[in-house]
């Protein structure tokens, strides 16, 4: 499929935002409420709006996947600026970003397997905390599995644009992090930190999900001298029993069928009131309506909430919200 490129970007504007999915499966309500509000902030500032694939985590991509997602955008009218980047095309990036931490004595083989680790105690994303055990060197007749990155004692703190003030001690907190998996792979705090900073972005809109990873990232960036994105973390979409909507979660697909609905329907989830006849409209005249009244401060702060609709097809569904 041929990139969709838009001359709405004002060169001598900085701002700079990206949508940036997963090819796990199908685009669902959920990845199209963080696409519309990142393509609504980034255009309502005058800026850029990029779609990067992210299927680093090869045994999680489902072949196809990456090609309806972008027809998906593409049939919503939420068109981009410049060449789709796929993250398995950067891994030399990803290695000369893990040299140079390992240049500045910030990065250490790790012989422990998850089975070593499963004792300890639970980081806020659910993760265990690493307890340091490889941090002054490998165990006697161990090799290294997995590579980490040496955390600092010290709090980190940033102001997210929608959820305010978030702190975190990330070595007391999540201890020293994975960066190169046991299985070769190279881990998504990585990669994403380095794509971000080498593709300019200033703007991150995402679910609030990822809310915990943030610290990690800010972390990473400082010590690659990358410059901080601003963020602003909306409230997860979730299912009427009351789990995130995701592939993991059977979220239904977004199709061709009724785009303006679906738009219509995130639109309403972000608290931006779409007009009532907004799901018969052409997409193009929604996103139009929706960009000549976004409005950050209408967002919901919850961190997570029920989804505006159960599919995006489904105009009695939206009705009824």
């Amino acid at each position: 499929m041929t990139d969709r490129k838009t001359n709405s970007f004002n060169a001598s504007h900085p701002t700079t935002g990206r949508f940036a999915p997963s090819p796990s499966g199908a685009l669902h309500f959920g990845s199209l409420i963080a696409a519309l509000a990142s393509w609504l902030d980034a255009r309502a500032q005058g800026g850029r709006w990029l779609l990067r694939i992210e299927d680093i985590d090869t045994p999680r991509n489902v072949a196809g996947a990456d090609e309806r997602i972008i027809a998906t955008l593409a049939n919503l009218g939420l068109e981009w600026d410049g060449e789709i980047v796929w993250q398995s095309h950067r891994l030399d990036r990803y290695r000369e970003a893990l040299a140079r931490l390992s240049d500045a004595g910030r990065l250490y083989g790790c012989a422990c397997t998850r089975r070593e680790i499963a004792d300890s105690r639970l980081a806020r994303d659910g993760a265990h905390r690493y307890p340091g055990t490889c941090r002054a060197g490998l165990p006697e007749g161990r090799s290294a599995r997995a590579w980490r990155v040496r955390t600092d004692p010290e709090t980190l703190c940033f102001e997210d644009l929608l959820q305010g003030r978030h702190c975190e001690n990330i070595e007391e907190e999540v201890g020293d992090f994975v960066l190169k998996r046991a299985d070769g792979l190279f881990a998504y705090q990585l990669a994403v930190v380095v794509d971000d900073a080498e593709q300019g972005v200033t703007e991150i809109v995402r679910g609030a999900d990822l809310l915990a990873s943030t610290p990690r990232q800010i972390f990473l960036q400082r010590l690659l001298g990358y410059p901080e994105p601003r963020y602003l973390h909306l409230p997860v979409a979730c299912n009427a029993d009351g789990e995130k909507l995701s592939k993991q979660t059977r979220a239904p697909a977004i199709t061709g069928n009724a785009p303006a609905a679906a738009l219509a329907a995130a639109l309403t989830f972000l608290g931006q009131q779409p007009p009532a006849d907004a799901p018969r409209w052409a997409p193009r005249q929604v996103l139009d309506w929706a960009l000549a009244n976004w409005d950050r401060a209408k967002l919901p702060r919850r961190l997570s909430a029920p989804a505006a609709m159960d599919c995006p097809e489904s105009e009695s569904t939206l009705a009824a919200s």
